[in-house]
This record gives structure tokens, sequence and C-alpha cells, in this order.
């Protein structure tokens, strides 16, 4: 099995990787197969998409891939003067489309393929259908249409395989081959990487990390009301500016640097829920905890170096490969569990590996901080991804710090294993009502708007 570290850490655009980036994908896919074709476009849009898409902006998103934009090269500030002009044309190139009465969400039961279905349609002036895709949105901006999700369900593969030297597909046989060849995850990681990156890896390694830390950067200073309606009021610039004006104080209490540690991953999320630039770490509900750490790592852990990046990225993303592999990173189908919970333990693997844990101290952190993520909802208030998710990213980095931390001053051995703890995930997302996977139907969703 072998998942990219730029798979799992893709670049796209706020607020959410399944209900944006996806669909934003799966409608530039549909343009590509409608190609020299005439009509009208429909798109239907079904399960969590239709339920919390207006909060999630799905709509909006498919919009944008009709108008030929990807989530890696849009540019966020063009967006609002994209979606004027297809509204005012009502035109996708050359196909009909109103966006208006072309997009339709429908509150019936979901597609039986995933919680994120949609199915896209060519038909003609009569309403007759010329070409017909469904796809799947599956979480992190992975998307695949009904016939690619049969197959990756029949042979539990998301594609066909790369040959790669190391292809672990779950923890013990990662540490297994680790022992074998005396490699650490993330040399492993790295010589499977360079079978399709070479020596570009470095490069693409930095820039994933350059564009992190450049959307905490921007949610570092700005201030206002996030869209969407729930008038919520973006705080990290303000706490930062509390924390820096708090320099030289005889009264600094010794847990500041986790309040440095909140506002990083705050950062991030703040700018995600507000469209803006991010990188899905492994989705966008959970963007904040993997680039907030790595910030922790950089300010305040001795010894941080641009290699211990690269290092931290690299297990980090072996980490989540598995999870993905063998559970799930999709709040639409585990919960939140899936996304902050595996946010968290790819950030206390990636610290562990760059604190110079051994292979069984980095599995023991991203279990640590798996397991106590277990059972968590995804029940955002209004369909946004600003309540509780905001907050979430930042005790999700909080406790893969203490997980990595936990770890480091063990010896690796422990009574639950990584492989046990993703398998318990999956089980828990099996059972989890629909209510509490993105739909917005129950928990937080509901009771906050009641009271």
């Amino acid at each position: 099995m072998f998942l990219s570290v730029f798979d799992l850490f893709k670049i796209g655009i706020g607020p959410s990787s399944s209900h944006t980036v996806g669909p934003m994908v799966a409608a530039r896919r549909f343009l590509d197969v409608i190609a020299g074709k005439t009509g009208r476009i429909r798109v239907t849009l079904h399960g969590s998409l239709a339920f919390t898409g207006k909060g999630h902006g799905t709509d909006r998103a498919v919009v944008l891939g009709l108008a030929g934009e990807t989530p890696s090269d849009i540019d966020p500030a063009a967006i609002d003067t994209i979606l004027a002009r297809m509204a005012a044309e009502k035109k996708a190139g050359t196909f009909d489309f109103d966006p208006a009465q072309d997009v339709i969400f429908d509150f019936g039961p979901a597609l039986k393929g995933h919680a994120n279905g949609m199915i896209f349609r060519l038909v003609n002036a009569t309403g007759a259908v010329l070409v017909e895709e469904t796809y799947y949105s599956i979480g992190g901006g992975f998307v695949q249409t009904a016939a690619e999700r049969e197959q990756s369900l029949a042979s539990n593969e998301a594609a066909a395989p790369l040959a790669v030297p190391y292809p672990f597909d779950n923890a013990e046989t990662m540490l297994a081959m680790g022992q074998a060849s005396g490699l650490s995850i993330a040399d492993m990681k790295r010589a499977n990487e360079a079978v399709a990156h070479g020596e570009a890896l470095n490069r693409k390694l930095d820039h994933v990390w350059s564009v992190m830390d450049g959307c905490m950067t921007r949610g570092l200073s700005a201030e206002g009301i996030l869209p969407g309606g729930l008038k919520v009021k973006r705080r990290a610039a303000e706490v930062l500016s509390k924390l820096k004006a708090e320099q030289g104080s005889n009264f600094i209490q010794p847990h500041r640097v986790m309040d440095f540690l909140s506002v990083y991953a705050m950062a991030v999320n703040e700018e995600n829920a507000a469209g803006g630039k991010v990188v899905t770490a492994p989705t966008n509900g959970a963007a904040g905890v993997v680039p907030a750490v790595i910030r922790y790592y950089l300010d305040h852990c001795i010894g941080a170096n641009a290699e211990g990046v690269r290092t931290f990225l690299l297990a980090a993303s072996a980490i989540g490969g598995i999870i993905k592999h063998n559970a799930s990173i999709s709040g639409a189908e585990v919960g939140c569990q899936g996304e902050v919970g595996s946010a968290s333990a790819m950030a206390a693997a990636g610290l562990c590996a760059a604190l110079g844990g051994t292979n069984e101290q980095v599995e023991n952190a991203a279990e640590i901080a798996l397991e106590h993520h277990l059972g968590m909802t995804c029940d955002p208030v209004g369909g946004l991804v600003q309540v509780p998710c905001i907050e979430r990213n930042a005790f999700g980095a909080v406790k893969a710090v203490t997980a990595a931390s936990l770890a480091l001053r063990g010896d690796g051995t422990h009574l639950v294993h990584l492989d046990t703890c993703i398998e318990t995930m999956r089980q828990t997302g099996v059972d989890m009502s629909e209510r509490y996977k993105e739909t917005s139907t129950g928990g937080l969703a509901v009771n906050v708007v009641e009271c």
C-alpha cells in the first residue's frame, strides 16, 4: 500500500476537504467526461453534502469546478467574481448551467456508496439524460466515481499500488520493516516517496510547509467575523497579541506555551472557515493540528530545523496513510475521530520522529493521540466548520504534543497497539448514529440552535 505524503497534504481552499475541495474536483472531472458534447449540466447533492452543503459551500464549490477551477490553483480572492460571472451568464463554458436552479440539494436517503455522494448529469432540451456520473467525496479531498468506489471497497485499494521498497499497510508491518531494514519510519517513507518524486521531494515537502505556515500567518493577523451567519469572532490575532504583550513579565504561567500551540491551530482553522488557502492535514476540518505542532516544534523545541520539519511530514503521512487505508479520515463516515483524531495521531508521530523518537515510540505516540479521540462526533453548528471545529483543532494539537512527550518518556512498549486503535475507530464509526456524522442533525448542531 502506498499513499503519498502529497495525497494526504493537498493544497486547496476552505472550509472543507470533503464538502468543498472534493466537490470542486468532481465537477472539474465531469467537464472532462462531457468534453465535446452539448446540453445542460445538472448536479444533485446527497447525504451529508445535502444536509451541511450550504454551510460548507458545497454548491459554490461545484460551480467553481464547472468554471474550470481546481482547489490547488484557485485564488480565494477571485472566487466571488467567478461565482457572479457564472450566475449572470448561466453557462459553464459552452454548456447551459444556472447555478441557482441546476445545483439541487436532495435531502432523501444518502447514496449507497458513501455519505458524501453527488450525481452529475448532462441533459438535452427535453430533460433526457445524455451522460450521468456519480462521484463520492470520501474525505481529505479524495474523490471516486461509483465504479472506482466499488472497486476500492472490493480490493481495499484506492488505486493500483505503486511499487515501492517499503509497502507497509499497517503499523505492525511498518515496525517489522523498520526493524529488518534498520531505517526509521520517516526514512522508509522517504524511500517510498523517492520512487514518485525523486530529487524534487525536499522541495515539495518544503512547499507544503510553506503553504501551511502562510495560512497560519494570515490567520494570526486577520480579525473580524467569520462568514456563515453564526457571527463567530476570529480570536487568534487577539490571543497572540496578548501573549506577546506578556513577554518579559514576571507573572507568566508555565502553561503559556500551550496557549501558543492552541492559537497556532486556531489561526489555521479560522482561515479555513473563511475559505482561505489551506492544506488538508488530512482534512480541512482538521487542518490546524499538524501545522500548529510543526510551528510549536520550530519555535519552542531545542534543536529544531528544516530537516526536522521534513521528517515530521514524512512520519505523519506514514501514520495518516495507515489510518485512511484501514479505517477512514472522513467525518461523514466515522465522525470527528477520523478527522481531528487522525490529525492528532499524525502530529504526535511527526513530533516524536522529529525529536529523535524510535519507530516504536513514534507508533506509540500515534496510538496515544488517536485513542483519546475515540468516539468523537462530528456535529458542526449550522453545518459550518467553526463550532466546535476551530477549538477542537487546538485540543487535538495539545493532545498530540502530550502523546509525543509521553511516548518519548517510554521505551515504545504499550498495551494497545496502533492497529488495534485504528480498527476500534473504524468499528466505532460504523456504530455511530448518522446524526453525529457531519449531518448537523444531532449534538451541538441541534442543541445550540434550540437554546
